[in-house]
């Protein structure tokens, strides 16, 4: 019987890690800088019309990253519009679609539905799939396919010769869609995988029962298209660009940066599971030898993949968190596998402290996103955002009160956070560049005929471009060179420190946008709501400035 405390249903999960994560994930409210290589290349397919080419803001072609994490932006602005939301939506559900994916994954091992959403719920509470889930960038989408691939390897761990073959489909079409989203990293964890069901002494797996032709050959076509459609469009130098992002530039070479780095990724591997490690302290060394022992080949299976993203993680000559995210959903099921053979929820103390904690958390949030909101201008659907979270932020901690439930209690305090934080970076945040921009163009009555250069902070130049749509042309300068090349353009988008740099005398110049500046926000909160603000903001914020050059100015030119 299973029990009703640690009773999971996937899409209910699911749901909530959409509902939770959205508000936080499908604006602004944090900018990571790489997403601004997928959102404007996808801006640029639908100015193109040529769905494969990939392109920077500037007009130059970019071929570091194959094809599916452009095709996920493009989708959305296909479907949604050319918006933040567009931008971001299927990347918030491919982390949704992670934590369904780790409940199966973890179901096809153990058939076992308390493991299964323990480790769910240790999914859907890593901050790193979190954090990854609002931006645009691939990794995100490396760990749903990476996840999926470990499915099928699940099915050909636990059956081995007699795995049904809808395992090998699920494990090949995993890793080409893997491969068509990050490259090299999807293959090598592959590769691994596949050497070792081959090989394992506890369960090997043959290679006849890996040879299913029809998967393979779906899967090679899959992973390889678009490195075939390039070579044919653009020549085989466009692997050069490839390479170098995969290979040249990411691999370290230096012992001491190895050690660095390697160090850095264990301590951040451990950190992205807690407080789930800590919970599993207290009876973990007995019963890590009973789990090695009831299935040594899923544990021989998960601390490969894990030593593999360590090892992968000290060779880059820069490390990110997000680079452990492809096997985070394996290591969770094997935390959920080693807290519920511990029986962890008999001990309730630790999990009552951790969910105080994430709860108090929330409750701070909750306090300064209200009182920003009374300050400040605040739209109507911030308030409906913190009207719904006094139901859930009461039913959590009425169930940690009765000690009931409290690993869903920790799950959920820990996404009420971020449900709540964009309450407060509403006003921080919002309304970005882009927004602002656009406003005034609009309101200026500007077409969309000319060519717009742009100079400045290139995060800011994509949101800018996104918000003005496919219908504006707006181009990146170098920020080396764009003295040079700006009398080749009648309208020019700047940054406020750029502008003395030029002979505004020639233009008619009107202030587009003004954001806080992230050195003055203490300053700026102290005066908020108050007279004082505007000019505050005005004087300190970081602005840009849209000019068009005077008729008499064409004229001479």
């Amino acid at each position: 019987m299973i029990s009703q405390e640690l009773r999971i249903n996937p899409w209910i999960l699911m749901l909530a890690f959409t509902v939770l994560v959205g508000p936080f994930a499908l604006n602004f409210h944090m900018h990571y800088p790489d997403e601004i290589f997928y959102r404007d290349a996808a801006i640029k397919m639908l100015q193109n019309n040529d769905y494969l080419t990939t392109y920077l803001g500037s007009g130059e072609l970019r071929f570091k990253k194959p094809i599916l994490t452009y095709w996920a932006v493009l989708a959305g602005f296909k479907l949604f519009g050319v918006n933040e939301f567009g931008s971001r939506i299927f990347f918030l559900l491919a982390g949704a679609a992670t934590v369904g994916l780790t409940f199966l994954l973890a179901k096809v091992l153990f058939r076992n539905s308390k493991i299964a959403g323990i480790s769910a719920l240790i999914m859907a509470a890593n901050p790193v799939l979190i954090l990854s889930s609002g931006r645009s960038i691939p990794d995100v989408l490396l760990v749903m396919t990476m996840t999926l691939s470990a499915v099928g390897f699940a099915g050909l761990l636990r059956y081995g010769n007699e795995a049904p073959k809808k395992y090998t489909w699920i494990m090949y079409l995993g890793l080409a869609l893997a491969f068509e989203v990050k490259g090299l990293p999807a293959a090598a964890l592959g590769v691994l995988g596949i050497i070792y069901l081959l090989f394992n002494p506890w369960k090997r797996v043959s290679w006849k029962t890996l040879l299913n032709i029809p998967a393979l050959s779906v899967s090679i076509f899959i992973a390889l298209f678009w490195f075939v459609a390039m070579w044919k469009i653009h020549g085989p130098t466009y692997l050069d660009s490839f390479l170098e992002d995969q290979v040249g530039i990411r691999v370290a070479s230096r012992l001491l940066l190895i050690f660095q780095n390697g160090l850095l990724a264990y301590v951040l591997l451990i950190a992205m599971f807690i407080p789930w490690v800590l919970l599993a302290i207290p009876s973990s060394r007995i019963v890590i030898s009973q789990c090695w022992k009831e299935n040594a080949t899923f544990f021989g299976f998960a601390i490969l993949w894990g030593l593999a993203i360590l090892a992968m993680g000290a060779m880059t000559s820069k490390f990110y968190e997000r680079y452990l995210l492809p096997v985070a959903p394996v290591l969770a099921v094997l935390q959920g596998w080693i807290l519920v053979r511990g029986e962890f929820e008999l001990r309730k103390i630790g999990s009552k402290l951790a969910s105080i904690l994430f709860l108090s958390l929330s409750g701070v949030v909750l306090i300064a996103g209200i009182w920003l909101g009374v300050k400040g201008e605040t739209h109507w659907s911030v308030w409906i955002q913190i009207g719904l979270a006094f139901p859930i932020f009461g039913y959590l901690i009425l169930l940690t009160k009765k000690e009931a439930k409290l690993p869903k209690v920790i799950t959920y305090a820990f996404l009420l956070i971020f449900f709540l934080l964009s309450t407060v970076t509403y006003h921080i945040s919002l309304p970005h560049q882009g927004t602002q921009v656009r406003d005034f163009i609009q309101k200026s009555g500007i077409d969309s005929q000319m060519l717009i250069a742009f100079v400045g902070n290139l995060d800011a130049g994509s949101k800018i471009r996104m918000s003005l749509g496919p219908e504006f042309h707006l181009i990146d300068l170098p920020k080396s060179s764009w003295k040079e090349r700006v009398n080749e353009y009648q309208r020019l988008i700047i940054e406020d420190k750029f502008l003395d740099s030029l002979s505004i005398s020639e233009f008619e110049v009107g202030q587009a946008s003004v954001n806080w500046d992230s050195k003055q926000i203490p300053e700026l909160l102290k005066s908020y709501g108050k007279p004082e603000f505007d000019p505050l903001l005005n004087a300190t914020g970081k602005k840009y400035f849209f000019l068009q050059r005077k008729k008499s100015s064409e004229k001479s030119k």
